[in-house]
């Protein structure tokens, strides 16, 4: 039909990838609530254990030994100490450190990014009165703050990565000194994403993930996928690899016969 000639010309479909985050894409990846480290005790803290299979299939370990053989993939800690989840399909996560110190400097539990604002707070046994903070980086004294218990390090600079800590007078107990921290500041890494169908690439590498077909029509059915690569070469991710979700049409054909009936 003419009208559904017409309708195909106006049609764009638009397909888009939706990274989950590399570092955590092929490693079991243990989340903190609230998204603090270290975590302390006092906060009441959950644990979440994100990886490949189901949650029932999840094994904890404190402190290197095991916690619970298997359990639900969110648990609610009571005692201080150094937590892991394992996934069959992703393995051991990272290590994750919930303290009861008398004092500890909290860093953001995400990843930090060049350019980005990150505070960090010194904090006191059980939300205790701390005083005349004195922050350091490598050891070297970065000033004393007498009614000041945080950092803030903006823009975050390459430089600003190493060990934190942070001495203060808590309480009626005196001064103390918190257990070092580290801060690791990454550069932002450049994307293409590479769009396939039925194992054919379509176009040539983008930094948008999205992927625009202008005039939607029957040959543009098939199996629609893509892969991340850094700008600078090599592999980033690959939808078999499980590194991303891809919401793509599985089949154009049905937007196609629906278009069809729209313009009939």
């Amino acid at each position: 039909m003419a009208g559904d000639t017409g309708m195909a010309g106006k049609v764009a479909l638009l397909l888009w990838a939706q990274t989950l985050g590399l570092a955590g894409a092929q490693t079991t990846q243990l989340l903190v609530e609230p998204p603090w480290r270290p975590a302390v005790l006092w906060d009441w803290v959950t644990l979440t254990c994100q990886g490949l299979g189901t949650s029932s299939a999840t094994t904890w370990y404190k402190d290197g030994q095991h916690w619970e053989q298997q359990g639900p993939e969110r648990l609610s800690v009571t005692m201080k100490g150094t937590y892991q989840c394992d996934r069959p399909g992703t393995g051991l996560s990272p290590p994750v450190i919930v303290s009861e110190d008398d004092l500890v400097l909290q860093v953001p539990a995400r990843e930090l990014l060049e350019g980005d604002t990150v505070t960090l707070r010194c904090r006191s046994y059980w939300k205790s009165t701390v005083t005349s903070v004195s922050f350091y980086h490598e050891g070297k004294e970065l000033g004393v703050f007498p009614n000041v218990t945080e950092l803030s390090l903006s823009p975050l600079q390459l430089s600003h990565s190493g060990h934190y800590s942070c001495r203060g007078k808590v309480g009626p107990w005196g001064w103390r000194e918190s257990p070092p921290v580290t801060v690791t500041v990454h550069a932002p890494t450049p994307l293409l994403h590479v769009f396939y169908r039925d194992g054919k690439m379509v176009g040539d590498p983008q930094g948008s993930p999205q992927l625009l077909v202008p005039a939607l029509g029957v040959s543009h059915s098939g199996n629609y996928s893509c892969q991340l690569h850094p700008e600078a070469g090599g592999l980033a991710a690959g939808v078999g690899g499980a590194l991303l979700f891809l919401l793509l049409l599985v089949g154009v054909i049905v937007a196609w016969n629906w278009w069809h009936r729209v313009g009939g």
